[in-house]
């Protein structure tokens, strides 16, 4: 057992780390009030034009996944 946990655990640390976009893209003029990097995305709010929005990016590529705009009812 001890064995089995040592392998696993020196694959994992040896792994390297997973690839991350070196940019994204989100409209001119925008200003940034959070940006995560979780679950193999790159989350980031911002607010644009009186609107707050959350794009969801891939981290690998940074590709455009989904944009959410965010309002108060």
């Amino acid at each position: 057992m001890a064995i089995g946990f040592a392998l696993v655990y020196r694959v994992m640390r040896d792994s390297p780390p997973p690839a991350i976009a070196d940019t994204i893209s989100i409209p001119a003029g925008a200003q940034v009030v959070s940006a995560l990097n979780t679950d193999g995305t790159i989350q980031v709010t911002y607010q644009v034009g009186g609107a707050t929005i959350l794009s969801i990016f891939d981290a690998a590529t940074g590709a455009l996944q989904r944009t959410v705009q965010i309002g108060s009812e």
